[in-house]
Parts: C-alpha cells; structure tokens; sequence
C-alpha cells in the first residue's frame, strides 16, 4: 500500500507539472495504460485472498480514480492554454478594408467572356444577348435548316415537351428547345435593328454530348457583321485581328478551310497555326512551318441570302458575315487547360489556381491576359 501511495503522489506531480499533450499522453500510458503501473496493479487483485484483496482493491481504485481525474483536469487546461494562444496569435485586424483577403475568384470562362467583349468592342461590335429556351424557328428555321437537318434530331437537341405559339406574327405552333448555338441572337438583333450591324453573342448553348471533350452545357461566342460589300477579306481581317489580341501574340497565321453550313454561303472552317510545348499545344507561328500544325477553332463564312431574307434584309443591298468559337476551348489553349470537365465541376482548388482576381480587368492597354 505505501508503493502505491507513493507512485500516485508521484504520478500526480508529473501530471500536474505536465507542459504539452504529448508528455501528458506518456503519463497517461505509463499508468492507466495497458501496461501501466495502476493497470498492473488491478490484475494482481485476482490472485489474492479475501482479505487482502479487501485490503488492496480500494487504495488502487482511489489511486486509479484520482490519476484519471488528475490527467482529464490538466488535458482540459492544456487545451484552454492552446487554444488561447492561438486566438492571441491569429487576430483580425477590423479597421483593415474588407477585400484585405479576397475569397472566391473570377471563373476563366467569364474571365474570357470579358476579354472577348474588350477586343471587339474596341473593332466596334456591341455584345448582344439572347434567351437560352428557344423555339425551333430562331434556333434551326431561321438559319436554314431544314425539318430534315440532322442537327434537329433528338440525339443533339434538348427539346421540352410543351409548344409555343408563334410571337412574330406568323401562325403555328413552335418546338420548345434548349439553343444549340448563339446564332438565335443573330437572327433576333437583325429582326429588332436591321443593317448594319456588328456584334458578338456569347452565351451558354446546349447540346445532348458528354464525354472527356465535350459536355452537355458549354459556351461559345458568335460574330455578325452585315453592311455593303462586305467580303471574305473582312472576316479573315477580324479573326486575325482577334487572335492577335486574345493570344497577345503578332505571329498568328490563319488559315480557312473551305466547308459547308447551312447559314452561310460560301463556309469557311477557322485553322489557326500552333506548336506542341512542354506537353501542350501554343498559338502561334504558321501551321505549316517545321514542328508546327494547324488547328481548327471555329466555322465561319458568308451569310446566306435565304438568312439575310429570314431577318428582313434585303440580300441585293447587304452582305455580311458570321462565324463561331467555342469559349472552353479558346479558354483552354490560352491558360493552359487540358480537362473541359474541369470548367464545370466547382473544385475550389481547380478555381484558385485557374480562376482570376475580381480586380483583374481585361484592357487591351493593360492585355486582356494580365493575371492578378
């Protein structure tokens, strides 16, 4: 009974004069735990007689008793102790302006949203915006595509159940959809302005794919100009002029693509020249020089003359061309993004990284890839 008493009385100044967690987490195991000495001490009550172990069993418990309290009091304190420390050591200054620490940041396709409205606005295009459920007249009709058009099949297109009746004075019903491009603005902004015009429609679009390079949802911006003779050499001049400013590079080459759509006439697929480096593909430099390629980024061409007299212009008196890109896949190339599915699936890591500064404006005199 004395060695008990005094390893208790021993215990309990160790416990007592405990400085961290961890020392108190060794103290703990020497007695309590599966080996410890009060632990030893309570299996030997089993090998003695009555009376001693009436003699014996209540100066271990109360030993056993007092430890344990003595080890939960000084944890309790240690954690008080830390705990304080560390509020003394992370304080918030609140006289500091809000934004200090900003959270949350700009998503690259907004960002480019920005950058793309920025360089055409400086070409004089207004940015133009349109509704994302559309009827079947603005979204396929009226771009001449016909009731046989295989973009119209149930396999590209999200269509809604319901019909709606006709809003522009014609008569009949319409399909009800999700817009599978911007084009619908175009056809809405020449309907509402006439000629001439010169704008931009991004916007998200929806199309039945989904698959590493493709999602059911993604953006694209479509550009309309329509005025007298207007030709093939202004679109490629615009594009040209783009690509320069978006890419911020003077090396651009472009190519086009003789092609069919059935909006414009003559069509023209968009190539770009590029390179391979460091496992991914840059913008620039001629695609047929050494060690380069060309790259297809979008349709573009003549606006058709049945298009033109869709939206009430008269073809013998305007012209004008149109083309498409794809927002992700522009956004890719020029920040270096290999996984579209990684634009849509909120990971706030992914957006920390690639996301931009709510300050970081995109100005052609400042570039519109400056990163924050």
């Amino acid at each position: 009974m004395t060695d008990i008493t005094s390893q208790t009385k021993a215990a309990l100044s160790a416990i007592a004069a405990a400085e961290s967690l961890e020392a108190l987490e060794t103290l703990r195991l020497e007695t309590l735990g599966k080996k410890g000495w009060v632990s030893l001490a309570l299996k030997t009550l089993g090998g003695m007689s009555s009376e001693e172990r009436t003699a014996a069993a209540p100066a271990i418990q109360s030993s056993r008793a007092s430890i344990a309290d003595a080890l939960e009091s000084r944890k309790a304190a240690l954690e008080a102790a830390a705990l304080d420390a560390q509020l003394a050591r992370e304080t918030i200054d609140l006289t500091l302006p809000a934004m200090a620490a900003p959270r949350g940041s700009v998503h690259p396709v907004s960002q480019v949203m920005d950058e793309l409205a920025e360089i055409f606005a400086d070409l004089g295009f207004s940015v133009a915006t349109g509704p994302e459920i559309e009827d079947d007249w603005h979204n396929f009709t009226a771009l001449n595509m016909d009731e046989t058009h295989p973009a119209r099949a149930m396999h590209d297109t999200f269509y809604f159940p319901d019909k709606t009746d006709a809003s522009d004075g014609k008569s009949g019903e319409r399909e009800i959809l999700l817009r599978t491009h911007t084009s619908p603005v175009q056809i809405r902004s020449m309907l509402a302005q006439g000629a001439p015009i010169r704008l931009i429609a991004p916007g998200r679009v929806y199309r039945s794919d989904s698959d590493a390079t493709h999602t059911p949802m993604f953006h694209q911006v479509e550009g309309l100009v329509v005025g007298k003779d207007i030709h093939l050499g202004h679109l490629k001049w615009t594009l040209e002029t783009f690509f320069k400013a978006f890419f911020e590079r003077e090396d651009i080459s472009l190519r086009l693509r003789p092609s069919y759509f059935p909006f414009t006439e003559p069509s023209v697929e968009v190539d770009v020249g590029y390179s391979n480096q460091g496992g991914r593909r840059v913008v620039g430099g001629h695609g047929d020089a050494p060690g380069h390629a060309w790259m297809e980024l979008g349709g573009s061409g003549m606006i058709n003359t049945r298009v033109l007299e869709f939206a009430g212009l008269d073809p013998a008196e305007y012209q004008g061309f149109a083309f498409g890109l794809g927002i992700d896949r522009i956004a890719m190339l020029k920040y270096g993004m290999n996984d579209l599915r990684a634009f849509f699936d909120g990971d706030g890591r992914w957006l920390a990284h690639y996301g931009f500064s709510p300050f970081d404006q995109p100005t052609l005199s400042a570039g519109v890839g400056a990163r924050a």
